[in-house]
C-alpha cells in the first residue's frame, strides 16, 4: 500500500518506513511527517500536540529497531546546511543541520584540513542523530567536538538550544534517549574543530595504518578501509551497526575475566570502570557466523547483527536475546542493547 498525502500540509497517512531502518524491517507510520526547515518541525509538533498523539523521531534509521506498525506521528528533520567559521587559536566552528549525513560533514571536514572528526568516519546515519547516541569510534566520541544542540521541544513548540553539559553525553548515551526523548527534535549541532593536527591514534588497529605524522586526510581514509573490511554495507546487507554496547565492568570483574582470558581486550576508564570488547565476547562463545532464521551474527564483525530478509522486529530481539543469555553464561556479563527500539504500543 502507498502513503496517502492527507488534507493538513505535510501530513502523510500509512507512510512505507522500510528505507528509514537499515535493518530493513517491515514497519509504517500511521502519520509521517517530513520537515525540511524548522518551521516545518514547529508545525508537525503543534499538530501532534492538537491531536494528542505521540511522537516518534527517525532519521537514516541506522540505529533504529521500528515495529510493523508506529502509532501517532513519525516526524524526520531534514534540516539541510553546514557553514564553517574560523576562530581563535586554530578553532573551526561549524554548525550542522541535522539532515546533512555524518559521513559527508566528515568528509567535508578532512577536505577543509579541518581535525576532529576523522576518526569518526563511515558512520552511517544522519548529524541529527549522532548527540543522542554520542557516537564514538576509535577513541573519539562526539562529546569531544560538541559545543550545543539546538532542538525543537514539543511542550513550547519552540527551538531551544542546549549546552553540552546540559546534554548528558556518556557511553552511547545521551539526555535525548532518557529524558527527553520522543519529546524533541534536534535541528542543528554546534561543533568546535581545529586547523592544528590533533591525531587520535590509541587504537593500535589504526595505528599501523598510518604515519607517525599523519594528515587529517591520512587518518580518514584508514578509517574507511578498516570499516568496510570488517563491517557490511547496510545497502546491501541490512544491519544495525554495532548491536550491543561494549560493557563497562568493575576492576574486579575484569581482573576475574583477565585470569580465565589474559589476551581478553580491555580499556581501563577515567571512572575506575573497565569497558570490555563485546564483539570478543560474542566471537569467543562460538557466535561469530551463527545464523537463526532471517537473522545471523555477522561472520566478520560478531558486534553486527544482520537481517537476511523476511525477519521481524520480534524475531530479531528473540535472536539478540539469546546472545546475550550464551554471553552471560560463559563470561557472567549481561551485554545491552545499543540501537534504539520504538515501542510497538504507541499511538
Amino acid at each position: 500500500m502507498s502513503s496517502r498525502q492527507n488534507a493538513v500540509s505535510g501530513l502523510v497517512i500509512d507512510h512505507d518506513l522500510s528505507d528509514a531502518n537499515t535493518l530493513a524491517l517491515p514497519s509504517r507510520a500511521e502519520r509521517f511527517w517530513h520537515a525540511r526547515v524548522e518551521r516545518d518541525v514547529i508545525d508537525g509538533l503543534e499538530l501532534a500536540n492538537a491531536q494528542g498523539w505521540p511522537i516518534t523521531v527517525v532519521g537514516g534509521g541506522s540505529n533504529l529497531l521500528l515495529p510493523p506498525a508506529v502509532g501517532g506521528l513519525t516526524l524526520r528533520a531534514d534540516i539541510e546546511g553546514t557553514t564553517f567559521r574560523a576562530g581563535d587559536g586554530g578553532a573551526v566552528h561549524v554548525e550542522v543541520g541535522a539532515g546533512v549525513g555524518w559521513h559527508a560533514l566528515v568528509d567535508a571536514c578532512v577536505e577543509r584540513e579541518v581535525w576532529g572528526l576523522e576518526n569518526l568516519a563511515l558512520i552511517p546515519g544522519l548529524a541529527g542523530a549522532a548527540p543522542i547516541q554520542n557516537i564514538g569510534a576509535y577513541g573519539v566520541e562526539l562529546a569531544d567536538v560538541i559545543d550545543w544542540v539546538e532542538l525543537a521541544d514539543r511542550r513550547d513548540s519552540r527551538v531551544h538550544r542546549l549546552e553540552r553539559d546540559a546534554c548528558g553525553l556518556g557511553y552511547r548515551d545521551s539526555i535525548f534517549k532518557q529524558e527527553l526523548a520522543d519529546r524533541v527534535v534536534i535541528t542543528r549541532l554546534g561543533l568546535t574543530l581545529s586547523t592544528r593536527p590533533r591525531p587520535q591514534l590509541d587504537y593500535g588497529v589504526l595505528r599501523d595504518r598510518v604515519a607517525t605524522t599523519p594528515s587529517a586526510r591520512e587518518v580518514f581514509e584508514a578509517v574507511c578501509a578498516i570499516r568496510r573490511e570488517k563491517l557490511p554495507d547496510p545497502a546491501l546487507t541490512p544491519n544495525a551497526g554495532s548491536f550491543f554496547k561494549n560493557p563497562l565492568v568493575t576492576e574486579a570483574t575484569a581482573s576475574r575475566l583477565l585470569r580465565q582470558a589474559p589476551d581478553m581486550p580491555h580499556y581501563p576508564q577515567p571512572n575506575g570502570q573497565v569497558k570490555l570488547a563485546a564483539g570478543w565476547l560474542i566471537d569467543q562463545c562460538g557466535l561469530k557466523g551463527r545464523r537463526k532464521g532471517a537473522f545471523g551474527v555477522h561472520d566478520r564483525q560478531a558486534l553486527v547483527l544482520v537481517h537476511f530478509g523476511g525477519g521481524t522486529l520480534d524475531g530479531l530481539i528473540a535472536f539478540a536475546d539469546e546472545l546475550v543469555d550464551i554471553v552471560h553464561a560463559r563470561f557472567g556479563v549481561v551485554l545491552e542493547r545499543e540501537p534504539r527500539r520504538v515501542d510497538a504500543s504507541r499511538g
